[in-house]
């Protein structure tokens, strides 16, 4: 760790009273020993932290919006997009998630419990399942020494195993897409350390969508004799859910062998009339190592007989055929064990892996099913459990060497500070675990809303969606919208720097519903006005609701009417150019040129005074959609400049001199009125109303100079701002919205006033968003502040992992006191611009890049005009005899008559 990060680490783990570090723990990461208590616990923002002025501002939104949660909830029987009678208290616990894109996620507890389920596509349960565990079973001649259940808890059920292990003996450590606990157990001279590993690698487009994860215990005896080890993993044929009671749920032994490797372990069947699904624990087989199981459990009672049968002989009794199909409010779960010896101060290791497959999904309004990504490789009959485990067992080295090549130059960069190292890669947790879903394209299915090429628009179905897919993440766990582009134009570096495929794909289907219409009337809940769900030429909202059917019904979004937000279809145009920047994907430019043009002039109706500078219309009409903006403003007038000058560099590019003529006058007379109308002299003010909070400070007023900067524009000719105000405005920021906001260990506040306190003139406006803050500090790094940036940023991460315990749940937005709001947000992964502005003010692309793509040496990596800048290595596409045959799964005498 380095000097200054080490405070932090320490209060995380100042409970740890053991003395082992584990096997090959890394030093960088979130480490917290399991004993940890956060002493600060925060509530979510409810209506009670609105202030009367807020209230009596927003009294019709809260009366349409309790009309509009009633029909939904209690008529619809559907979960509303945001529930803001139900937001999700914190709880202290999550850990990384195992999986890989877009086939859901299981979650694990940093103390290790099983607490958070996403295997329906974008719809999340929160239930922590006490009977999934791993146990210990120490044995030396023949005879059980120790017996312990891996977990702090004391639950009132499974009363007959042993249970209570002491936290101060043990800790977590995460650097995503791994995590590592290391139990040192008491007396007994024994380290184990589980090592949990995800398929999560950057350029890969295969295992990175698999439903799998690898549980691989590395055990030390320090003891001057041998010993018997048993790691016993158990798991409840379900996720806690009611449906878990419905009966018809059945688990069998399974047996697989393939090119001389061998897995065996227990399928639990989940057999729910939609989405069913197959859990798989399993573990590899190995000499000298020897695995049995138990086929079925009840989780309900004592379970006194499942411990006693490991006790007595370090295995479990491996009975043959399947279990009955289970009983209507019957639960059933299964065990497996693995054992080994280790010798007299020696090592050895346990693999186990856990899949799930569940292939074809519908979202809530059950019209259409997609198959997700996985099953282009493993099949959609949903039997690909068994090859998920054997391939995630004998590929999982593969994974982690890959893993590590990317990783490790950014590590062991000694100039980088160690909280940097791990909020950037532990806040790529998002990527798996927003309610991802990556599908494939259907056969059907035209996103050009028939409007052909020739016309302006788009292929019916373009090469990159039908090589890659559709892929889909949401705002936030529990602002359930997938795709929210005004807030994925903070969150998309992670996708364009690591997996840009998706980021092109997703921009395709974006630019699809951008010319399409839907004429259907709805009630907007901010105003109580009736307007079209979706206008033409305009950027939706959001793809739609995991409840409804994403990709069909756009903006699930329905407090404003967003066909007049300014924000959205300026950030498409500045996505289009700085994606064309990174990847040099001609064809891209030349399918999104139209549709730049397209979105561009529909904008042009919001200059109402033709002066080159959009207006904002008197309210929320942007992504801080709670804070009232008129007439030019900071924020969105700076991101109209930014996309009026990359239209003009994408016009040049394409030789388009009539329109380079045209967005080149047009930059020019914005660019004056801007500085007119806004600058102070200090900083850009918020908006140019006169009211009296219009001249506050915003955190964000940079935007537009952050996707030119990283877009390798706004100097000399494509320069929109200049540069000494930006960076005049960049440090008034810093000495006022981070410096004197909670003493600058926050973050950067939205908005402050000149004097030195918090915007109060609405609910966000003196809200941190971390994402923001993370925007904000690319920013400054862009512009030579770089010792400021990392301050500015460090202040969240501090916030947020070390001292709010909100690990792997960042949330949208925290107050200096008290409240929060949103956890598990999509923005946050705005860091990775942070490490874009690094790698180009280093001067080079880092090499963990192209090194993670696992490509052939021989081909080249992508460069832009004369710079050097992230690498994006092209990835070779998969042919169908890829796909694993999961034929020869030996399934232990089942029954040829069963029916499942």
């Amino acid at each position: 760790m380095e000097a200054g990060d080490s405070g932090s680490t320490a209060g995380l783990m100042s409970r740890y009273q053991g003395s082992a570090r584990g096997t090959g723990v890394p030093e960088e990461g979130w480490r917290i020993c399991l004993a940890h208590e956060f002493k600060e616990k925060r509530k979510p923002f409810q209506a009670r932290d609105v202030s009367l002025a807020n209230i009596v501002e927003h009294l019709g939104l809260g009366v349409r919006y309790l009309r509009w949660w009633y029909r939904k909830t209690q008529v619809e029987k559907k979960a509303p997009f945001i529930d803001m009678f139900n937001a999700l208290p914190l709880r202290q616990i999550y850990g990384a998630p195992m999986g890989g894109f877009g086939g859901g996620t299981i979650t694990r507890g940093w103390r290790g419990e099983f607490c958070r389920w996403q295997l329906n596509p974008g719809m999340y349960h929160y239930k922590t399942v006490i009977a999934n565990q791993f146990t210990v079973c120490l044995r030396r001649g023949g005879q059980t020494v120790y017996q312990q259940v891996l977990s702090v808890e004391r639950p009132p059920t499974l009363q007959g195993w042993n249970w209570g292990y002491c936290g101060s003996y043990a800790f977590y450590h995460a650097l995503y897409p791994r995590a590592w606990t290391v139990y040192d157990l008491p007396g007994q001279n024994v380290t184990l350390t589980c090592r949990q590993v995800s398929p999560v690698i950057p350029h890969d487009y295969q295992d990175s969508s698999l439903p799998a994860a690898v549980l691989v215990w590395d055990v030390e005896n320090r003891n001057d004799f041998a010993l018997e080890v048993t790691i016993m993993f158990t798991m409840t044929n379900g996720t806690g859910h009611k449906d878990d009671k419905i009966g018809g749920h059945w688990n069998e032994p399974f047996h697989l062998e393939k090119d001389g490797e061998a897995v065996s372990g227990v399928l639990l069947h989940h057999c729910t009339p939609v989405n069913p699904y197959t859990l798989a624990i399993a573990a590899r087989e190995q000499p000298g190592r020897e695995i049995s199981h138990q086929t079925s459990f009840s989780p309900q009672g004592t379970c006194s007989a499942l411990w006693s049968d490991l006790i007595t002989d370090g295995q479990l009794g491996s009975p043959d055929g399947p279990s009955p199909p289970t009983q209507k409010g019957e639960k059933v779960a299964a065990a497996l064990a693995a054992r080994c010896t280790v010798a007299a101060m020696g090592q050895n290791s346990l693999e186990f892996s856990l899949a799930w497959d569940m292939p074809k999904v519908t979202f809530g309004a059950g019209e259409r099913e997609h198959l997700r990504r996985y099953t282009r490789f493993f099949g959609g009959s949903g039997d690909a459990a068994p090859a998920l485990s054997l391939y995630a067992l004998t590929r999982y080295r593969d994974w982690e060497r890959r893993i590590e090549d990317w990783q490790r130059p950014i590590l062991q960069d000694r100039s980088l500070p160690s909280w940097y190292k791990s909020a950037l890669f532990n806040e790529l947790y998002f990527l798996a675990d927003g309610g991802t879903v990556w599908v494939e394209l259907r056969p059907d299915c035209d996103i050009s809303g028939g409007l052909r090429s020739e016309e302006g628009g788009l292929p019916a179905q373009p090469n990159i969606i039908r090589e890659y897919g559709r892929f889909a993440y949401l705002e936030g766990q529990e602002y359930r919208m997938y795709n929210t582009y005004d807030v994925h134009f903070y969150a998309s570096f992670a996708l364009i720097m690591l997996w840009p495929k998706l980021a092109l794909s997703l921009q395709y289907d974006m630019a699809g519903w951008v010319v399409q219409e839907d004429s259907t009337q709805r009630l907007h809940l901010m105003s109580g006005l009736v307007s079209p769900a979706k206008t033409r030429n305009v950027v939706p909202h959001d793809i739609g609701d995991p409840d409804d059917e994403p990709w069909q019904r756009v903006n699930a979004y329905l407090i404003h009417d967003t066909a007049d937000w300014k924000d959205l279809n300026l950030k498409f145009v500045l996505h289009v150019y700085r994606d064309f920047h990174l990847t040099q994907d001609q064809q891209y430019l030349q399918d999104m040129w139209p549709i730049c043009q397209a979105v561009m002039e529909s904008m042009m109706r919001f200059d109402k005074d033709s002066d080159g500078l959009i207006e904002n219309s008197g309210y929320a009409d942007q992504t801080y959609d709670g804070w009232t903006v008129t007439g030019p403003s900071a924020y969105c007038g700076g991101l109209w400049l930014a996309a009026v000058c990359v239209m003009y560099k994408m016009a040049r590019l394409l030789d388009k001199e009539p329109v380079y003529n045209r967005y080149r006058d047009l930059l020019d007379r914005g660019s004056s009125a801007f500085d007119r109308l806004l600058w102070n002299g200090q900083y850009y003010n918020y908006d140019s109303s006169g009211r009296v909070f219009s001249n506050s400070v915003m955190s964000d007023q940079c935007a537009g100079q952050w996707f030119l900067r990283a877009s390798g524009l706004g100097e000399d000719e494509f320069q929109a701002f200049p540069v000494e105000k930006v960076r005049r405005a960049l440090k008034t920021i810093y000495e006022l919205n981070v410096m004197q906001f909670a003493g600058g260990q926050m973050g950067a506040v939205n908005g402050m006033r000149p004097e030195g306190v918090p915007d109060s003139s609405s609910v966000q406006s003196d809200e941190v968003w971390v994402g923001v803050v993370y925007g904000l500090a690319a920013t400054m790094i862009h512009e030579g502040m770089l010792e400021e940036g990392l301050k500015t940023a460090e202040g969240c991460y501090r916030t947020v992992w070390e001292r709010l315990g909100m690990a792997f749940q960042t949330p949208e937005a925290y107050c200096e006191k008290g409240i929060f709001r949103s956890l598990a947000y999509m923005r946050p992964l705005s860091i990775w611009a942070m490490q874009l502005a690094l790698d180009q003010r280093a001067g080079q692309p880092r090499d963990s890049e192209s090194q993670a793509a696992g490509q052939d040496a021989a081909e080249p990596a992508a460069r832009t005009e004369g710079e050097a800048v992230q690498a994006v290595p092209r990835t070779q596409a998969f042919s169908p005899e890829t796909v694993i045959d999961t034929a020869q799964v030996v399934q232990c005498q089942r029954a040829s008559e069963q029916d499942p």
